[in-house]
C-alpha cells in the first residue's frame, strides 16, 4: 500500500533494510517503512559512568587518588552494612558505590552485611528490597551475611567482658541514664560485683520482667569529653520476634557493640563510615581493644545531604505508616526506587554520586544538579511524542490543507540521529491545546511545529468558550516572525489515549 506524500526524506534509511522501493517521482512512501519508523525505539547510546574509572572526588589537591590507609592490593576487604529497617535511599547509594569502588581498585572483597540487631524495626521485606536496590545500582559483592549469624558469639563476648570487669549490667531507667551520661554521673550499678552482673545478665537472657529493666553497658570513663565514651550500651532486651531467628533471643546487641566485633571476625580491613559517626570512632576502637580483637581501619566520607529532603529512615517510616505516601517507592521519596520511579536513570544517579567521591567536606547538594545529569543522559536517546489534553483541546481546520492525509518521516531528535525517526501525519483538521487556542487572535500568524506557518481567519465560540479555529496554511511565512510555536496532532483514527501523571514537589 502506498500513500501520497509531499516530501520524502532523502534517502530513506529503511529502504535498503526492508527492500522497499520508492517510485521514481519520489512522491510515495511505502507504509512498511512508516510502521517500522513508528515502532522503532531509540537506539542512541547514553554516557553511562563506570565504577572502575577514576572518581573525581577521590583525588587530592595534587591530583593523586585518595588511598585507604595501610591498604594493600589483593588484601582489602570492605563491607556495606545497611540496617534492614527501610529501603535504600540516595545517601545509602553513595556508601554502597564507594565501597565497591575501593574493592575494585584494590582487587579486594566487598561484603554486604545486614546489621539486623533491632527486630522492632526490621523485616524480610526490607532485606529483599535492599538487595534489589543493590542490584539496581550495579554493585557486585562477594557474599551476603547477617549480624544475626553472630548472635551466639556476641553473647559470649558480652559475658566475657562482664567477667573481666569491662562491662556491667545497669537497671537505671532510660531517661535517668541519658541525664547521667550527659552530666558525667556514674550509675549506681557501675560498681556491682561480677556475680551480681552475671545474675542480672542471666535475667536479661531469659527475658524475665527483671531482665527487661536492665541493659549491659561498657565500663569506660564517665568524665570523658567525648560523650560516646561515657559507658555506652552494649545489650538491651527486646521481646519482639526477629525476622530471621524468631523468638529464640530476648536480648540483642546495639549497633555500636556488634559492628566492630563482626567487622573484625569477618576480616574487614577498612570500615567506610560517613563523617556523622566521627565522634564514635574512638568508641569503635576502644571496643575492639577491650574485646582483644585486631584493629579495623575507619575511612570517613561526607554524608550526602540534599536540600529540602528528609533522609532519616525514622521519619520516612512515619510517612509510610501514616499513609502520607503510597509506600517506600513513592515518587516523592528519596529512596532509590522512588527516584527511579520518578524518571531518574540509574546511570545519572551513579554519575552524580561518583562526582562527589569520598571527600570529607560537608555539603548540601541541589536536586537540580542530579536532574541536569539525568537530562544529558536521556536527551539523546529518549523517544519524543506529541500529546494534547483530550478534554481541553480545540480543532483547527485548515482550509487549504491536504484533502488526503499524508505522512512525513522526521527525526525524533533534531540533534541526535541515534534517537531514530518518527512518522508524522499531516491533515486539514488538527487538534491544538485549549490554552494555546486561547492565546491566539483573529488574523494572527502562528507556527505549527514541524509543518510551517498558518494564519488564523476565524475563532468560533460558544458562551465564551472557544469551540473551533479556522485558518489557512502560509508556506511562505517566516518562523522567526511568529510569537506562538504550537504543537498539534492530526485528527485521525490512529490517535492513542494515554494518562499523564504529575509529581508535585512543593
Amino acid at each position: 500500500k502506498f500513500k501520497e506524500v509531499k516530501e520524502v526524506p532523502k534517502p530513506c534509511p529503511l529502504v535498503q533494510q526492508h527492500g522497499c522501493r520508492l517510485c521514481t517521482r519520489r512522491s510515495y512512501i511505502c507504509l512498511c517503512c512508516t510502521s517500522a519508523y513508528v515502532g522503532k525505539r531509540a537506539i542512541g547510546k547514553s554516557p553511562a559512568p563506570c565504577l572502575k574509572e577514576k572518581m573525581p572526588g577521590l583525588e587530592n589537591t595534587s591530583g593523586h587518588e585518595i588511598d585507604l590507609p595501610g591498604a594493600k592490593v589483593g588484601e582489602v576487604c570492605v563491607r556495606f552494612a545497611p540496617e534492614p529497617s527501610g529501603y535504600l535511599h540516595i545517601g545509602h547509594a553513595k556508601a554502597a558505590l564507594l565501597n565497591q569502588y575501593f574493592a575494585d581498585r584494590y582487587k579486594g572483597r566487598l561484603l554486604v552485611r545486614f546489621d539486623d540487631t533491632n527486630p522492632s524495626k526490621e523485616s524480610s521485606e526490607f532485606v529483599e528490597n535492599v538487595l534489589k536496590d543493590i542490584e539496581t545500582l550495579g554493585v557486585k559483592y562477594d557474599v551476603v551475611t547477617y549480624t544475626s549469624d553472630y548472635f551466639p558469639k556476641l553473647m559470649e563476648m558480652a559475658e566475657c567482658l562482664i567477667k573481666q570487669g569491662k562491662a556491667y549490667v545497669d537497671d537505671t531507667p532510660k531517661d535517668n541514664m541519658n541525664t547521667e551520661r550527659r552530666d558525667g554521673v556514674e550509675s549506681k550499678c557501675r560498681n556491682n560485683t561480677v556475680e551480681e552482673n552475671l545474675l542480672l545478665w542471666s535475667e536479661m537472657v531469659n527475658g524475665t520482667k527483671r531482665g527487661t529493666q536492665c541493659c549491659v553497658r561498657g565500663k569506660f570513663d564517665m568524665q570523658d569529653p567525648n560523650k560516646s565514651l561515657r559507658d555506652p550500651v552494649y545489650y538491651r532486651c527486646n521481646p519482639d520476634p526477629h525476622h530471621r531467628v524468631g523468638s529464640k533471643y530476648k536480648v540483642y546487641p546495639t549497633y555500636d557493640f556488634a559492628c566492630p566485633f563482626v567487622d573484625a571476625l569477618q576480616g574487614v580491613t577498612h570500615a567506610l563510615r560517613s563523617s556523622e559517626y566521627h565522634d564514635r570512632n574512638a568508641q569503635y576502637y576502644r571496643i575492639l581493644q577491650d574485646m582483644g580483637l585486631r584493629r579495623v581501619e575507619i575511612f570517613e566520607f561526607s554524608r550526602l545531604n540534599m536540600v529540602y529532603t528528609v533522609l532519616s529512615k525514622h521519619t520516612l517510616r512515619w510517612f509510610v505508616q501514616n499513609k502520607k505516601v503510597e509506600d517506600w517507592t513513592d515518587a516523592r521519596f528519596p529512596t532509590v526506587q522512588g527516584i527511579l520511579r520518578r524518571g531518574l536513570k540509574i546511570e545519572a544517579l551513579i554519575q552524580f554520586i561518583l562526582e562527589q567521591g569520598a571527600s570529607k567536606n560537608l555539603n548540601l547538594m541541589e536536586w537540580d544538579k542530579l536532574w541536569t545529569i539525568n537530562k544529558k543522559i536521556i536527551d539523546p536517546v529518549c523517544g519524543r511524542h506529541t500529546a494534547v489534553l483530550k478534554d481541553k483541546s480545540v480543532p483547527l481546520t485548515l482550509t487549504n490543507g491536504p484533502e488526503v492525509p499524508f505522512i512525513r518521516i522526521l527525526p525524533r531528535h533534531k540533534k541526535f540521529e541515534g534517537a531514530g525517526y518518527k512518522a508524522i501525519t499531516f491533515a486539514n483538521r488538527i487538534w491544538l491545546e485549549y490554552a494555546d487556542a486561547s492565546a491566539i487572535s483573529v488574523g494572527e500568524e502562528v507556527t505549527l511545529m514541524d509543518w510551517g506557518n498558518a494564519i488564523i481567519k476565524e475563532i468560533k465560540t460558544d458562551d465564551g468558550t472557544i469551540t473551533q479555529l479556522v485558518g489557512e496554511l502560509h508556506p511562505d511565512g517566516s518562523v522567526k516572525m511568529t510569537k506562538l510555536k504550537l504543537t498539534w496532532l492530526s485528527d485521525t483514527e490512529d490517535l492513542v489515549s494515554l494518562s499523564l501523571w504529575w509529581i508535585l514537589t512543593t
